[in-house]
């Protein structure tokens, strides 16, 4: 069932926005009003009404800031950030929006606006990589100037958010706990693709290793306490990660494909999808037709529009070729620390994440979330607080004895 928007995805990704309310991120009447404003399946219409209340937002926090209310300048700044994250998302794609860009750049400005007045600021980060650097947060739990190391997290994103985003959907969550939070976008997130052109990797743990570099060379990890979490397509990254990256203490999953080949190919008719790599020429080129029809489509089209923009291919047999480096198979046995699973039921991009439990050969836990649980939704979105529960709870018992 839907909420507010009759399209599943519109009010998955609507419910997304306002799953952000407990962390700072979302006000619900801002939220269910911009999506009552979204009469119909249109992302023009979407960017641009999302667009208006993050203008909006963004406008009181100014208001605000000079009125000397830093408590409303900093909460209105954060909100902005979500909303100008949430407009640009259906424009995803390639070539790239001139909008996107614009409302991308915005989300990173008003967070940072309002990061800069939390109690304790993160501090901007540019970890090295490759020639380059990746964008990243560290923030600190606890007061400022206390040094006394403590656990932190690693968060790793999917395909669609920005490390930005990851202050409301784990940071908060892991800082009210006690842990340090170190977020990053990694290629083909974040403005890693949009502003550099870097598309996604199968191979995290080359990703991961410079991060990890960066948090134990801090005096405040503990780096025998490190934990890396990975949500929505982080979900098979972060286990990719832990296989190559022995230093992590603790590894999660939140709701990731175990195969990305199989999940993209679950998703198409049977009859098509038996031809694949090599079959009949005439089957094949009619599946090459059809993915071409849906990638026009404003709702059912988007999920492959942004795939094959942050894989950096042209056409979708490319992506379905390629979504065959991403994968665990054959690679459980070399993830050597406690790692714990997670999807929704009824979830279809982790259908198989309990196969990855069941592959593997360090200690594990696997959790389905449901209705008995009130949680529903990719990620957990309508009950990151009880996702939130039931980690933090498994993780507090692993790293006890560190």
């Amino acid at each position: 069932m839907t909420l507010v928007l009759h399209d599943d995805l519109f009010d998955a990704q609507f419910v997304r926005a306002l799953a952000y309310t407990r962390s700072g991120g979302a006000e619900i009447g801002e939220c269910v009003e911009t999506a009552r404003r979204i009469t119909k399946t249109d992302g023009e219409l979407w960017y641009r009404e999302w667009l208006a209340t993050a203008e909006r937002a963004e406008q009181a926090a100014v208001a605000s800031t000079a009125a000397g209310d830093s408590v409303s300048a900093r909460d209105a700044y954060l909100r902005a950030s979500n909303y100008y994250r949430t407009a640009g998302l259906f424009l995803m794609g390639t070539p790239v929006d001139d909008r996107l860009r614009s409302s991308a750049h915005k989300q990173t400005e008003t967070f940072r606006a309002g990061a800069a007045l939390l109690a304790s600021p993160p501090e901007i980060l540019g970890i090295p990589y490759e020639g380059t650097t990746l964008p990243g947060y560290f923030f600190r739990a606890g007061d400022a100037g206390d040094d006394t190391p403590r656990p932190t997290v690693i968060l790793t994103n999917g395909y669609d958010g920005t490390v930005e985003e990851l202050y409301f959907a784990n940071a908060v969550a892991a800082l009210e706990r006690g842990y340090h939070v170190l977020a990053f976008d990694g290629p083909g997130q974040g403005s890693v693709i949009l502003d550099q052109g870097i598309p996604f990797r199968p191979d995290w743990e080359n990703v991961v290793s410079p991060v990890v570099d960066v948090a134990v060379a801090r005096p405040e990890v503990d780096a025998e306490r490190l934990v890396l979490i990975g949500w929505s397509f982080g979900g098979y990254t972060a286990p990719r990660a832990a296989s190559g990256e022995h230093r992590l203490a603790a590894c999660v999953a939140d709701s990731g494909p175990y195969d990305l080949y199989d999940t993209v190919i679950a998703r198409m008719p049977g009859v098509l999808a038996h031809q694949l790599p090599d079959g009949n020429r005439l089957m094949l080129s009619v599946l090459e037709k059809a993915l071409e029809s849906t990638m026009r489509k404003p709702s059912a089209g988007w999920a492959l529009r942004r795939n094959l923009w942050v894989h950096g291919v042209d056409d979708p047999m490319a992506y379905v070729e390629l979504a065959r480096e991403y994968s665990m198979k054959g690679r459980e046995h070399l993830v050597r620390c406690p790692t714990f699973v997670c999807r929704t039921a009824g979830d279809d991009i982790s259908a198989d994440a309990r196969k990855l439990t069941e592959h593997l050969t360090c200690p594990t836990e696997f959790v389905e979330f449901g209705h008995d649980d009130d949680v529903t939704g990719h990620c957990e979105m309508t009950g990151r607080a009880v996702f939130h529960q039931r980690l933090y709870r498994w993780l507090d018992g692993v790293l006890a004895g560190r």
